[in-house]
């Protein structure tokens, strides 16, 4: 018995809903993505580089939310660094908490002594999101966000000894040592992530940094 007709030369095969969506205007449902596994060796690696670094955190079963959110390897970090809470607790990749913790030490902790000393030591890093899934800025289709894969996480503000918070907003025409303090951790978040989003990106991040490991193809990094 024959098969049915093949279509015409040179004309495609009819295509489902999903595949005649440009990859912009799909949903998440209808990208198909799956939760990238992880080395154990380098996640093995990865957290004795956040022992040595006084990073509190623990390792928590693998995280599957369907339709690619989740995180082969997930860690739940309290504490940044030894001494500075991280609230609420950050459910992350490690590679995420690395960056963040050598972040915190090599530069907003030096740039937080030297700018806000009178204010004492950071003692909490205020966040605002870690894992969730979802696409980016919460959008209905598009791209799926690095905060569905672990991969980012939000900073809102720092919480200093003596009381004294200093939010994450605009601070461009801050000429004052809290917006030059603000500035400087900004720009000093690419050192450690290969994003940095500010209040000055996008009205999507007016209060808050977003910070993330995605790699890029020849190590591009995009810091706004």
């Amino acid at each position: 018995m024959q098969g049915p007709p093949l279509p015409p030369a040179g004309l495609k095969s009819p295509q489902t809903p999903e595949e005649e969506k440009p990859p912009a205007e799909q949903t998440l449902e209808e990208q198909h993505l799956t939760i990238e596994p992880e080395s154990d060796a380098e996640h093995a690696e990865c957290t004795a580089a956040l022992q040595a670094l006084g990073v509190l955190f623990k390792e928590t079963p693998r995280i599957d939310d369907g339709n690619g959110c989740g995180i082969d390897k997930p860690i739940i970090v309290s504490e940044a660094l030894p001494g500075i809470k991280l609230k609420p607790e950050a459910t992350i990749r490690c590679p995420t908490a690395l960056a963040l913790a050598r972040w915190m030490k090599e530069s907003v902790v030096p740039a937080a002594s030297a700018a806000l000393s009178e204010q004492g030591r950071i003692i909490t890093v205020n966040q605002a999101t870690s894992y969730m899934c979802r696409l980016r800025n919460g959008a209905e289709t598009g791209k799926i966000s690095e905060h569905a894969r672990g991969n980012a996480i939000d900073i809102a503000s720092f919480h200093f000894e003596k009381g004294e918070d200093v939010a994450v907003r605009s601070r461009r025409e801050d000429s004052t040592l809290t917006g030059a303090f603000q500035r400087t951790v900004s720009a000093a978040g690419c050192l450690y992530f290969t994003t940095v989003l500010d209040p000055e990106s996008d009205a999507a991040h007016e209060t808050h940094f977003h910070l993330d490991v995605i790699e890029r193809k020849g190590g591009y990094r995009y810091c706004h």
